[in-house]
C-alpha cells in the first residue's frame, strides 16, 4: 500500500503540507504496538500531533513474530523539496523486560549521535525529543487502553537512509550510520526553510560543544571552499548559512563563540551589506544605487558611478572596479562585516568577511574583525 494521510483541509489549496519522520515514526510504531497487544494493524492508523491535529496514515508495511510487530509508513512531504520524501519509516516494536520502560533503537539507515551538542546525546540513536514524546505518549495511551505494561523497544528503521544522510547535515554535525528523525510539529510546512535553520543552529551547538573558538558561516560551496582553504578549520566548523544570514547571526546572538568568518558571494554579501539579512533572490535584491555610490566611495569617477548605475548586476559593478584596481570588494565586506556586528551585538564576536566570484577566488576581505 501507499501512504495516504488525510491532509487538513485548509492544505488542499497553494502548497501542499506533509509529515515529518517523527509523525510517520509516530504512526507505524502506534500501528506496530497495537499489533503486538491485539494481533491486529490498524489501517489507516490515527495519531495526536503536538498541536492537536490527527492524522491518519496508510500502513505500507505489515509484519509480525513472536514477540515483535512491524509497522511502516511511506513519508510523504508534501510540495517540500525533502529528501526523505517517499522514504519507507519503518518501526519495529518488542516486548521488554519487566520495568524497563521504553527504550529507542537506530536500526538500518537511522543516524548514532556521536558528538555533544545536539539535542539527543552521544551515544542514543538520533531520534530527536518531540517524535520520542510523540512515541511515548501513543504507547502509553495503548498500554492503558489495552491495560498492558509499556515495557518496550522501539526500533525506528529508514531504508536506504545512510545514502539519505549524505544529502543531510548529519555526517558535519557528529550523526553517523543515517538520518535523524526530526519534527517538532509533526507537519512538514513546504519551502518554510525550518529545517535549514534548524541544522544552522545545530551546527552552532555543536560547535559550542566542541570548544571551536572559529567557525564560518558561507552562503555557498564556492564560499565555503575558499573560506576553509584561507583559515584551514575543521568540517565541524563549516555552518551552511546559505541565505540565513539573520538566521545564523540572531543565534550566534545568544550563543556565541569568539569568532566568526562569513563568506559568500559579492552580490549576496552586498546584501548583507545593505543591512538585509535574508539573502534569496526572491526575498531581497541589490540596491544599485547604493552599490554605485559605495564605488564612488572607493574612488570611482562619476562616469564609472553613472555606468554601475546602468549594470545589470552586482558582478559587472565589481568588474568595473577591478578593472581599474578600485578595492569595491573589500569595502563591501567591510560593510558587510560591520553589519553583521549590529544584528550579533551585543554579544562580542570577532567578524570577518571573505567575498567570492562565481569561480571562488577572493575578491574582497574585511580589514580586521569587529
Amino acid at each position: 500500500m501507499t501512504q495516504a494521510a488525510e491532509m487538513p483541509a485548509e492544505a488542499a489549496s497553494a502548497l501542499r503540507r506533509g509529515w515529518t519522520t517523527g509523525a510517520c515514526a509516530t504512526a507505524a510504531t502506534a500501528a506496530a504496538y497495537e499489533a503486538l497487544l491485539t494481533g491486529r494493524f490498524p489501517d489507516p492508523v490515527s495519531i495526536t500531533l503536538p498541536k492537536g491535529e490527527t492524522p491518519s496514515f496508510a500502513l505500507a508495511r505489515e509484519a509480525m513474530g513472536e514477540g515483535w510487530a512491524e509497522a511502516g509508513i511511506v513519508k510523504d512531504a508534501g510540495d517540500d523539496p525533502d529528501v526523505t520524501h517517499q522514504a519507507l519509516i519503518l518501526s519495529k516494536v518488542r516486548h521488554g523486560p519487566p520495568g524497563s520502560g521504553i527504550v529507542f533503537r537506530a536500526g538500518e539507515g537511522v543516524g548514532m549521535v556521536t558528538r555533544a551538542g545536539l539535542p539527543i546525546p552521544p551515544g542514543e540513536p538520533a531520534i530527536n525529543p518531540v517524535p520520542r514524546k510523540m512515541m511515548r505518549e501513543a504507547v502509553l495511551a495503548l498500554a492503558a487502553r489495552h491495560g498492558a505494561a509499556p515495557d518496550v523497544e522501539i526500533e525506528i528503521a529508514v531504508p536506504g537512509g545512510a545514502d539519505l544522510a549524505k544529502r543531510t547535515w548529519n555526517p558535519r554535525l557528529g550523526i553517523v550510520g543515517g538520518l535523524s528523525i526530526l519534527g517538532t510539529t509533526g507537519i512538514v510546512v513546504p519551502f518554510s526553510c525550518s529545517a535549514w535553520i534548524h541544522s544552522i543552529h545545530r551546527g552552532v551547538d555543536v560547535a559550542v560543544a566542541a570548544g571551536l573558538d572559529h567557525v564560518a558561516g558561507c552562503t555557498g560551496s564556492s564560499s565555503e571552499a575558499a573560506v576553509q582553504a584561507l583559515y584551514d578549520l575543521p568540517e565541524i566548523a563549516l555552518l551552511d548559512m546559505g541565505d540565513f544570514a539573520g538566521a545564523l547571526l540572531k543565534y550566534l546572538r545568544q550563543h556565541p563563540l569568539p569568532r566568526l568568518t562569513i563568506g559568500g558571494g559579492f552580490a549576496k554579501l552586498v546584501k548583507l551589506a545593505q543591512g538585509q539579512m535574508d539573502l534569496h533572490s526572491g526575498r531581497s535584491q541589490v540596491d544599485k544605487a547604493v552599490l554605485a555610490q559605495w564605488l564612488g566611495e572607493c574612488g570611482g569617477d562619476a562616469a564609472l558611478v553613472a555606468r554601475a548605475m546602468e549594470a545589470n548586476t552586482a558582478l559587472e559593478v565589481l568588474h568595473m572596479a577591478q578593472q581599474v584596481r578600485l578595492p569595491l570588494g573589500d569595502h563591501v565586506a567591510n560593510l558587510a562585516r560591520e553589519a553583521a556586528g549590529r544584528i550579533v551585538a551585543p554579544a562580542r564576536i570577532r567578524i570577518d568577511v571573505v567575498a567570492v566570484d562565481r569561480a571562488g577566488s577572493i575578491v574582497g576581505r574585511s580589514s580586521g574583525a569587529s
